[in-house]
This record gives C-alpha cells, sequence and structure tokens, in this order.
C-alpha cells in the first residue's frame, strides 16, 4: 500500500497544481489584457463548470477502465489546456485553458480516489490512506499559485504556463510507478455497451446511506465555501487590514491541514459517523462565535477551530463512501460526490452575497450554524449505515 501511495500522491498533486497554477495566471493574464470583473468571473467559473459536466462520465469511465488510462486522458487533457495558454494569451484561449485543466484534473482525480480506496483492507486503512491523499490538495493549492506568481513576476506569464504544462508529465511519470489493479467482474456487465439503458445515477441515490452521506458532505463543503466567502467581508467590515484577513484565512488551511496529519495516527480509534457529528457541531459552535470575536486574534482562534472540525470531513466521506456503494460502482458514487460539490461551490456564492448584502455577514454565520447543526442528526444516523452491506434501501 504504502508503495503504490507515494506515487499516487505525487501525481495528484502535479495534477492539481496544474490547474490551481492555472487558475491564478489565467485571471491575471485576462485582467492584464483589459478584461473586466464579469469576464474575469466567467474564466474562474469554467474551471468548475467542466467537472460539473464530467464528473459522472469520468467514475463510469474509471469504473470501466481502472487507473491508468483516465489518468492519461487527464494528463492529455490538461497539457493540452496548459500549452494552450502557452501558445496565446487570448481570453478565448484562457476559457480553453480553464476548462481543459479543469476537466482533466477531475477526470484523473476520481480515478485516483478510486485506486487508493481499493488499497486498503478495512476502514482504519481507507481513513489512513484518504488523510494523506488529502493532504494533496493542499500542497497543490500551494505549489501552482506561488510558482505561476513567481515565473509571471520574473519571467514572463508565458513561462508560467510552460511550467504549468511540465505539472502532467510529471504526473504521467509518476503513474509508471503506480501498479495495475484488477477490474471488479461486474464493471463489464454494468458499464459495457447499452449500459446507460441498464441503469442511471438515480439507482445510486437510491442507497440511502449514500444519500445520506452526500447530504452530509454538501453541509459540510457549503459551510467550507461559506468561511472563504465572508471573513474577508466581516473583517473589511471591522476595518481588519489584508494581512489580517490572510492570516485569518491560513490559520483556518494550516488547521485543516494538521488534522489530516492526526488521522493516519488517530484512525483505530476513529469512527467516521462520530468525527462527521463532531464536524458538523464544532462548525455549527464556531461560526456561532465567529460574529462575537471582537478582534482579529480571536477570529484566529475560531479560524483554527473552524479549520479542525472541517479539515476532519473529506477523509471520513471518502472511507464511508467506499464502505457503503458497492464495489463496481464506486467511481460513479466519487464521480458523483464531485458533481455535488463543484456544482455548490458554483452557486453558493451567488447565495451567500444576496444573503449577506440584505442582512450582513454576522447573519451568514448565524444561519450556516444552525445549518451545520441541524443537520448533525444525519451524521448521526450512518452509524447504523456503516454497518449496513450496500445494497438499495427504501427508507431515509
Amino acid at each position: 500500500m504504502r508503495r503504490a501511495l507515494v506515487p499516487l500522491i505525487a501525481a495528484q498533486v502535479c495534477l492539481h497544481a496544474c490547474m490551481s497554477g492555472t487558475r491564478l495566471a489565467a485571471p491575471l493574464t485576462a485582467l492584464k489584457e483589459g478584461r473586466g470583473a464579469a469576464a474575469v468571473g466567467l474564466l474562474l467559473a469554467l474551471f468548475a463548470v467542466a467537472p460539473i459536466v464530467l464528473s459522472l462520465r469520468a467514475g463510469r469511465y474509471a469504473d470501466r477502465h481502472g487507473y491508468h488510462l483516465p489518468v492519461r486522458v487527464g494528463v492529455a487533457m490538461s497539457l493540452a489546456g496548459a500549452l494552450t495558454a502557452v501558445v496565446s494569451q487570448h481570453y478565448l484561449a484562457l476559457c480553453a485553458a480553464a476548462v481543459l485543466t479543469g476537466g482533466g484534473t477531475c477526470f484523473a482525480l476520481v480515478a485516483i480516489q478510486r485506486y487508493a480506496g481499493r488499497l486498503t483492507h478495512d476502514a482504519t486503512e481507507l481513513k489512513q490512506v484518504f488523510s494523506w491523499l488529502a493532504i494533496g490538495p493542499a500542497a497543490s493549492n500551494f505549489i501552482g499559485p506561488f510558482v505561476a506568481g513567481l515565473l509571471i513576476d520574473t519571467a514572463g506569464v508565458r513561462w508560467a504556463f510552460a511550467f504549468m504544462a511540465g505539472l502532467p508529465l510529471l504526473t504521467a511519470w509518476c503513474a509508471r510507478y503506480v501498479p495495475p489493479q484488477p477490474l471488479d467482474p461486474g464493471a463489464s456487465t454494468l458499464l459495457g455497451p447499452g449500459a446507460s439503458k441498464r441503469r442511471s445515477v438515480w439507482d445510486l441515490m437510491h442507497i440511502v446511506p449514500l444519500r445520506r452521506l452526500l447530504v452530509v458532505n454538501w453541509v459540510l463543503s457549503a459551510c467550507w465555501d461559506l468561511h472563504t466567502f465572508v471573513v474577508p467581508v466581516l473583517g473589511h467590515e471591522r476595518g481588519l487590514s489584508a494581512t489580517a484577513i490572510g492570516s485569518i484565512l491560513g490559520a483556518f488551511s494550516i488547521a485543516a491541514v494538521v488534522v489530516r496529519v492526526l488521522i493516519p495516527v488517530l484512525a483505530h480509534r476513529l469512527k467516521e459517523w462520530q468525527v462527521l457529528m463532531g464536524a458538523m457541531l464544532g462548525t455549527a459552535s464556531m461560526f456561532a462565535l465567529y460574529p462575537l470575536a471582537p478582534s482579529a486574534l480571536l477570529m484566529g482562534v475560531c479560524s483554527v477551530g473552524l479549520g479542525l472540525a472541517l479539515g476532519s470531513v473529506q477523509p471520513m466521506v471518502m472511507s464511508a463512501l467506499h464502505q457503503v456503494t458497492p464495489p463496481e460502482r464506486q467511481g460513479e458514487a466519487l464521480g458523483l460526490r464531485m458533481m455535488v460539490i463543484n456544482a455548490s461551490s458554483s452557486v453558493m456564492p451567488l447565495l451567500f452575497g444576496g444573503v449577506g448584502a440584505l442582512a450582513g455577514a454576522a447573519s451568514l454565520f448565524w444561519a450556516a450554524s444552525a445549518f451545520a447543526g441541524g443537520g448533525s442528526a444525519l451524521a448521526r444516523r450512518l452509524e447504523r449505515d456503516l454497518g449496513e452491506p450496500p445494497q438499495r434501501q427504501s427508507s431515509a
């Protein structure tokens, strides 16, 4: 497991860093060309649109072909996107780069997550593997934008895109060291020609534990997005400096990474439903206290608490998802989860902006506190779900 996990994480980091670096360089290039805020907003939205459209297809493709072929598709798409931006920095070329790098990362990431779940033998190993895997996006979200910004300032934007184009090639090189896995016996019949006539994604939604898990994941993902959105608004209302606001958000990110490092050590003592319920209650508490914090320091303390709560979510969700989903459809379930999360990340900021403009930033925190606290009962019901085999169930 350890021998396969290192190149698996390295491949994920390289490909995700290509997308995150392009996501920084492309808007900066568009702004330099004189594009307005609406054009830049559309450009950023395209990074999320491709995963919304491709996630289910990517999951089914991974169920049918395993790890290596979907990763090659993702590498090819990301490489094509970055090279498009190297050749031309026209706005339409940047839009194409956004779609291709976002879609390529999505296509490969589903296969990587599916493969990681199959390296394990029990629930403890599932939590350990997905905790290590969850550190990858945090690393790539630092590497990609940092290097892109550095190259833009020192060598020009074309060299920044050229560096991004090299990262998918590193992914392909790392993927060579990931051993192949046998496909599920049921995959060929479920996913062969004419499969769309025999099943649909709604069949997955009849698996009640999976449905509950997706709702829990959506609630906590929306809370993550809300924190990223509303802390700058609240900080601005209180006259905090940009450095103070950035430090508050930075404390959140560091705490999220720390808890993911700790989970593998404590995995044998943790149960998914307990951690998810605790994350919801912890999130509700931190959101309730946030508007009452009178200083940047106390806001930072709340941010650390929130980072510890929300940082624990992804490993537990991924572990539970692999336990409640039939093995031959785990890729499709992962794609469904990715589609839900990306759709939420695209829509929820618009809702946050509307509510915040009407009622103020503090009201958003308290509404989110009630939202997360109310969802904790749903997480509690996962205790029974994780003890049952994956099957179609009729009651919620």
